[in-house]
């Protein structure tokens, strides 16, 4: 566990200079693009966004839910 994270942090720092220098978004700030490096799978992959998004959406409805009971 300790090697894939690893790796996935080592994943950042090149996804995050390529994009301060030479992304799309290169106008923005180092912060901007470090944000965005930490999500790099669901900006490289969308569809793994829109499961995230839905993984949000179903906790929050859970956590709505189970508070008003």
């Amino acid at each position: 566990m300790k090697y894939l994270i690893g790796l996935y942090t080592l994943l950042i720092v090149p996804f995050c200079v390529y994009g301060y220098f030479w992304g799309e978004y290169a106008y923005k700030g180092f912060a901007y693009n470090l944000g965005r490096a930490f999500i790099w799978p669901a900006i490289v992959f969308p569809v793994i966004g829109q499961i995230l998004g839905v993984m949000v959406l179903l906790g929050l409805i859970y956590f709505l839910t189970m508070r008003r009971s």
